[in-house]
């Protein structure tokens, strides 16, 4: 096993200095009070305040709090490998989600990285992968569908390429990797223990696994836990592992994964769907399938996060249809510490640093000195079970 690393990263700096830091960002700027959008005239505590259940607003269980003054910070940083002190602390809960983002060179000097929390990479694979042949994309109501197939250069080449350039950035680059085998994922996570400018890895299952037919690894809970726990042993980075909402029961993978030594989970990746062209009568991506993403897949994220937040005791980044700050702080209530923006990116690239600015400015109007006072406040008390088994949906 190789040598622990400590990454620290924002808000939140460990109260020693470690001798080796790959990530240090600048100490957080006081933010002044809280301002609608352009073109909003709503503010921000009318726009997204929690409702309790006679829709007035605030509990009244809950005593109102003076809102915090303009000299005092809101503290937005979050640990996603609290087990791991000092590993992965971040500065800010909003990340920027694998495969929307590329490898973050495509935005430098387009956004303000000191505010993000993360940026998880495009999905890399052991060997280079040319990807579906087109068309392998298209809207859809509400989302967007597609089939990239994983193109990238593969691990050599994006470590040769962009490593030494994230070892610079303010921001902890968080690599995403995919592959159909447990000696494959093991490859790419030795390959990336240890590289300056990698802060985390985070485990895309929801690739087909070859030993057993092409079932997703992220469907199955013995393959998932066996390949958290195989990539556990090859690194000393912190894990994310990314999980399916078409597994049956995703509390099952959750807890597998957790089990195995996962640091954080992030629910979810995307959902299975299909498109057709009327012309040709036929599937309108060429590979049939693509994966549905956007606003459409939010209501699925949020059940997912709802139910593996009452399933596991890790970190659970929350990516699915993350466009605004209610769609934050629905996240944040059900369970989630953090969330990926990915499909809006394509909208709007200074989404993520927008949010930001709108949850320290709605902490701050309702006196919360961070955002972790928010996070589960959704959850049953007592952490009663409210969903034990996949069969108790009812329509």
């Amino acid at each position: 096993m190789r040598r622990k690393k400590t990454v620290i990263t924002g808000r939140a700096q460990a109260a020693r200095t470690p001798k080796r830091v790959l990530h240090r960002a600048p100490p957080p700027r006081p933010r002044g009070p809280a301002t609608a959008p352009p073109g909003t005239s709503t503010p921000l505590l009318e726009r997204a305040q929690p409702a309790d259940r006679t829709g007035r607003g605030q509990s009244p269980s809950q005593p109102r709090r003076e809102p915090l003054g303009p000299d005092v910070p809101v503290d937005l940083s979050v640990d996603l490998a609290p087990t791991r002190p000092g590993a992965l602390v971040l500065r800010t809960p909003v990340l920027a989600a694998a495969g929307a983002f590329g490898y973050g060179l495509e935005y430098v000097g387009i956004v303000d990285f000191d505010e993000l929390g993360a940026i998880c990479t495009r999905g890399t694979t052991l060997k280079p992968r040319s990807g579906n042949p087109p068309p392998r994309m298209t809207e859809t109501p509400a989302g967007l569908l597609n089939a990239i197939g994983l193109q990238n250069p593969g691990i050599d080449a994006v470590l040769e390429r962009y490593a030494a350039r994230w070892a610079g950035w303010p921001v902890p680059v968080i690599v995403n990797v995919g592959a159909e085998s447990a000696e494959d994922f093991v490859a790419l996570a030795r390959k990336l223990d240890g590289q300056p400018g990698v802060a985390a890895i985070e485990l895309n299952l929801s690739c087909p696994n070859s030993a057993r037919g092409g079932l997703q690894f992220a469907l199955d809970p013995a393959a998932a836990g066996q390949i958290t726990a195989a990539v556990r042993r090859a690194t000393d980075l912190p894990l994310l592992v990314k999980l399916s909402p078409a597994a049956l029961d995703v509390r099952e993978i959750a807890r597998a994964v957790e089990d195995a030594g996962a640091d954080a989970i992030t629910a979810v990746n995307t959902l299975p769907g299909l498109a057709m062209d009327r012309q040709m009568r036929a599937p309108l991506l060429r590979g049939a399938y693509g994966g549905l993403s956007g606003p459409a897949l939010k209501p699925v994220a949020l059940r997912v996060v709802y139910e593996v937040a009452q399933a596991v005791d890790i970190p659970i980044v929350a990516a699915g249809g993350v466009g605004s700050l209610e769609d934050v702080l629905d996240f944040l209530f059900a369970g989630a510490c953090a969330v990926q923006v990915g499909t809006a990116l394509f909208a709007d690239s200074g989404l993520p640093v927008q949010l930001v600015d709108d949850l320290d400015g709605y902490c701050r109007e309702l006196g919360h000195g961070t955002h972790r006072e928010l996070v589960g406040v959704a959850q049953p008390s007592g952490r009663a079970r409210s969903s034990v088994k996949s069969g108790e949906y009812r329509a």
